[in-house]
């Protein structure tokens, strides 16, 4: 029973040091990577292991390009994935674009993967043209009119400029500022909706996609409903100012009015003052002169039958009083 014991402890140590050595020696992956025509050592995959780089990741991926005519560099392949790249899907889209025929090396595609790009989606967009649907543009015309459109962008990646250029909401912001463009610059909001297309020439000729990851390939103008009627509010909100404005100004002659009424007032009755205080020195300027004889009793008497003449003519011209009833 012990010869069992330990026979069956040798096989199971054995099987265990064989998957062990199978591990960091894949002798089974050698020999695929062989006769797929990829040349690639026993020692390259086991200092793989070593490295922390998984070998099938490697081989697999030469595999895959060197069958679809893409030559790569175990090296770099390696280099891309201790960077934090990933390989699968940089060796797609490299197959992808060889296929399509679009000039793309590997430096590249590592580089756009890399700067958190997927690589592989910009060569598919190179190959299908994407569309995108810009939010509704609000726009004045000429005549007053608003005028809301939405266009429609048609663009492909322009995978040169993938790393460092701008993205859609660049395209969005610059298509958004050349609508409104074109719709201000428009002599009447009429001549707009008979021509749309006319927006869609005017912002294409701006070279909106420069400096941009993308390819303008058409701006469509989807829709346009009219808005409101600007240039009639902006009269209308003018005229009840200009309102305002002008009330103000006549409350404030009204109130110089009644101010230089009132200063007037104020004269009169200080002049009147001055007339009562004046006549009640008659009495004593009169007397005074008969003291002195500078008066005399038919000058005075004179003097009383003028005042006399003077209250008759006065009644005479007031008109006569309605009688009481």
């Amino acid at each position: 029973m012990e010869s069992v014991g330990v026979l069956i402890a040798m096989v199971v140590g054995a099987f265990v040091s064989l998957m062990i050595l199978l591990y960091f020696i894949p002798v089974g992956l050698w020999f695929q990577s062989l006769i797929s025509g990829v040349r690639i050592s026993l020692l390259q995959l086991v200092l793989m292991r070593w490295r922390k780089v998984p070998p099938a990741l490697i081989v697999n991926n030469l595999i895959n390009a060197r069958k679809a005519g893409v030559v790569l560099n175990r090296d770099e392949l390696e280099a891309h994935f201790l960077a934090g790249g990933d390989v699968k899907n940089v060796v797609t889209a490299l197959i992808s674009a060889d296929k399509a025929n679009i000039e793309l090396d590997f430096k590249v595609a590592a580089a756009i993967d890399l700067a958190g790009r997927d690589v592989y989606d910009a060569v598919q967009m190179s190959v299908i043209p994407k569309v995108i649907d810009t939010p509704p543009v609000t726009a004045v015309a000429k005549d007053g009119i608003q005028l809301i459109a939405k266009a429609r962008i048609t663009v492909r990646t322009n995978i040169k400029q993938l790393v460092g250029g701008a993205g859609e909401d660049t395209i969005l912001a610059r298509v958004g500022e050349g609508v409104v463009s074109s719709i201000g610059s428009a002599s009447s909001h009429k001549a707009v909706l008979e021509n749309p297309d006319s927006i869609s020439k005017l912002v294409l000729a701006k070279g909106l996609d420069a400096g941009t990851a993308y390819e303008i390939l058409s701006i469509d103008i989807a829709d346009i409903d009219i808005g409101k009627n600007i240039g009639a509010e902006l009269q209308t909100d003018q005229a009840e100012a200009d309102k305002k404005i002008a009330q103000a100004r006549a409350e404030e002659r009204r109130a110089m009015a009644v101010a230089l009424e009132q200063e007037m007032k104020a004269k009169a009755q200080e002049a009147r003052a001055a007339v009562i205080l004046a006549e009640a020195e008659v009495p004593k300027a009169m007397s005074q002169a008969f003291r002195d004889g500078n008066l005399g009793i038919m000058d005075y008497l004179k003097m009383k039958n003028i005042e006399a003449d003077t209250d008759m003519r006065d009644s005479i011209s007031k008109p006569p009083s309605k009688p009481k009833k």
